[in-house]
């Protein structure tokens, strides 16, 4: 029985639009009443007319409506022409003529004198009273009913649509959708989601609070009022919040800022109070709001530019009165996602509204693996996989860009016609990701071929000689985007910054101008974003991080700072920053053209190289340079990590054989102790 009912074929549901069928059905009523009435196809004529029409023996019938005083006179077929002239094909169907009467009994009088005349035939003469009293009543007020009923249906759609009935009465109500418990079809757990140990943790002891509040409320402490996720773009704040709603058995509140926002005024706040009370009637419970810096946005500033709305601030207000007011919200947890939490009003971000700020970073090496295991587990993978290779290949990715580059290399190797997704695709997907599109068919002469391949062996050769530059993972010469040829590096994920490290990596960067100096004794365009960044990165050494020898220990870096279109610093100052970039930007390249002067032969190898085969890996600079002196922070990572784990494990192991040896010395423990006891008494 269940399974004839599982395969009955589903009725539409029209519940969510009958009112719009309401309004379709009376719409299409109205018109077609309004214009259905037959007297738009008679033609009115005067007294004298209908005598002449009445001589001449035109008329077949007459119908006198007494109530209303006129006649109604239908003309014969074949005198059609000679009455209407030009419009006999617009009266064919209906050729009837009214004409106004002094009275009913007038009318018959006159009729019968006309009748006497000789030749003139005998009318049928009828007589009847209008009764359409409804029909009157519309065209009265039917043209007003109808443009009622169009305000109503414009006005509900400016409202939002699905404010169902009451249409702009429900203006002010919450558009947030509600989870409740068995009502969350794409249920996600904390099982789905990898890596961010410290944010789930977080975030698990809220929901912890909702289950078990007394727990934490018998030793005095409160239940946070509120949470905020804070994180770059893709790390998995939203996510973290979809796994809140699958964990809770709580009522789950969801909405976004922009749904606070709307075109009339006083309607954010009016959303604001309305989903609270909706929460005090579930608490406990959990609000969720994403982006919320659509509307918690500090107040005040740059209002004289258009910056401020007091629509918004509004809305802000009544929000911060919610959270924490003369009101009591108890058991109502409030969950905010954002990746501007700098722009926030400082009101909002205050204890006692969002107590915590739970920060969502970048995934790290380990993260990385934790989220790739995720991703790899839906695809069909090759034996060659090897998932601690590429987490150290993606470094700087998000959840987001992690879960793109899996998508991405399945859709590679089906373009490929493989039956599974090898390492080689992975590579394709990340270099599809951060690179471009490969031009294979772009047109390039041998010469501007060899200056490319020339430029890339620059950044290469000096990024394996230099300690803290990034090591090098492979170089290509095939145009990727807008780039002519590329270098893919392994950024180093340090916590710390040292000076060294910032020069070795600007000397890095002004390698591939320094190389087309030096071996081609011409310069090109091809280094204009290596310029860019290098110039960028000298002026924060200067300017933020104090790294100057003129300018030592000064930061000109106001991070609580308004926007300001003035400098904090005077013109001479900036003189000097600009003059210190200039010395700092030259003695790297001039280091950089002494590192390739030193190594003019193994660069030399590397572009040749290139201009054959188009993409060399690492492995070929470790033939041509040899084996790279210091060891990477990745590696020295994953080492220690290796490490780690292997004393773990051994630790565990050791505990689990004392575990042994003590629960096999329990039984004959007491042996030797009776044994000690007789030797005494003996």
């Amino acid at each position: 029985m269940a399974k004839e009912n599982n395969n009955r074929p589903k009725m539409p549901n029209f519940k969510s639009s009958s009112l719009y069928w309401i309004y379709g059905l009376v719409l299409v009523f109205l018109v077609g009443v309004y214009f259905s009435d037959d007297n738009v196809s008679t033609k009115e004529i005067g007294y004298n007319e209908i005598k002449y029409l009445i001589e001449t023996n035109s008329v077949s019938k007459i119908s006198v409506v007494t109530n209303e005083k006129y006649a109604e006179a239908t003309i014969k077929d074949e005198m059609i022409n000679n009455v209407f002239g030009s419009d006999a094909i617009k009266f064919a169907k209906n050729p009837k003529v009214h004409v106004k009467i002094p009275s009913a009994d007038r009318f018959t009088e006159d009729l019968t004198t006309w009748q006497k005349a000789e030749g003139v035939e005998k009318v049928d003469l009828t007589f009847s009273e209008d009764t359409s009293y409804f029909q009157g009543f519309l065209y009265t007020f039917g043209p007003f009913l109808l443009l009622i009923f169009v305000w109503i249906f414009l006005m509900q759609r400016m409202g939002g649509g699905g404010a169902g009935p009451g249409g702009v009465f429900n203006v002010g109500k919450s558009k947030a959708q509600l989870f409740e418990k068995g009502n969350n079809p794409n249920k996600v757990t904390f099982k789905d989601v990898a890596g961010l140990s410290e944010a789930k943790q977080e975030v698990e002891e809220i929901v912890e609070f909702l289950k078990n509040p007394s727990r934490y409320t018998e030793l005095g402490g409160k239940i946070p009022k509120g949470a905020i996720l804070v994180g770059p773009p893709g790390t998995g704040k939203t996510l973290l919040a979809k796994a809140v709603a699958g964990e809770a058995d709580v009522p789950f509140f969801s909405l976004s800022g922009s749904d606070f926002v709307e075109m009339f005024v006083g309607v954010g706040a009016s959303r604001v109070r309305d989903l609270f009370r909706q929460a005090k009637e579930k608490a406990p419970c959990i609000i969720f709001i994403d982006e919320i810096d659509a509307i918690g946005r500090a107040r005040g500033k740059n209002a004289s530019m258009g910056g401020g709305n007091d629509e918004r601030e509004s809305t802000l207000n009544q929000l911060l009165t919610e959270m924490d007011g003369f009101g009591t919200n108890s058991g109502v947890i409030i969950l905010a996602a954002t990746n501007r939490v700098d722009i926030l009003d400082k009101a909002l971000v205050r204890a006692g509204r969002f107590d915590r700020q739970i920060h969502v970073d970048l995934p790290d090496v380990h993260d990385r693996k934790a989220i790739f295991n995720v991703h790899l587990a839906k695809l069909k993978l090759s034996e060659d996989i090897d998932v601690d290779f590429l987490s150290r290949q993606t470094p700087g990715f998000s959840g987001a860009d992690i879960a793109n580059v899996c998508n991405e290399a399945a859709l590679i190797a089906a373009r490929r016609n493989k039956t599974k997704v090898d390492k080689e695709d992975f590579l394709s997907a990340v270099d599809r990701i951060i690179g471009g599109l490969e031009k294979k068919n772009k047109i390039t002469t041998r010469s501007e071929k060899w200056s490319i391949a020339v430029h890339e062996a620059g950044h290469a050769t000096i990024s394996w000689m230099l300690q803290y530059a990034d090591p090098l993972v492979k170089v290509t010469i095939v145009p990727r985007g807008m780039a002519l040829g590329a270098a893919w590096y392994l950024p180093e994920e340090r916590q710390l910054i040292t000076k060294e490290n910032l020069l070795d990596k600007m000397c890095s960067l002004l390698g591939g101008r320094a190389a087309e100096e030096i071996t081609l004794g011409t310069i090109g365009t091809g280094a204009v974003n290596d310029l860019e960044r290098s110039t960028k990165q000298a002026y924060a050494m200067v300017a933020y991080y104090g790294m100057s020898d003129k300018l030592t220990n000064l930061c000109y870096y106001d991070s609580q700072a308004d926007y300001s279109f003035t400098k904090p610093y005077s013109e001479e100052t900036a003189k000097l920053i600009d003059d210190e970039v200039k010395a700092l930007i030259s003695s790297q390249y001039e280091r950089a053209k002494q590192v390739l002067r030193e190594n003019a032969e193994g660069h030399r190898q590397l572009a040749e190289l290139l201009v054959e085969r188009e993409v060399i890996f690492a492995e070929d600079l470790e033939r041509i340079f040899g084996k790279r002196k210091w060891e990477s922070r990745n590696e020295e990572l994953m080492r220690e990590n290796e490490s780690k784990s292997e004393d773990d494990s051994k630790d565990e192991k050791d505990s689990s054989e004392t575990a042994e040896v003590v629960n096999d010395e329990e039984k004959p423990q007491n042996v030797p102790d009776a044994t000690e006891e007789k030797q005494d008494e003996n």
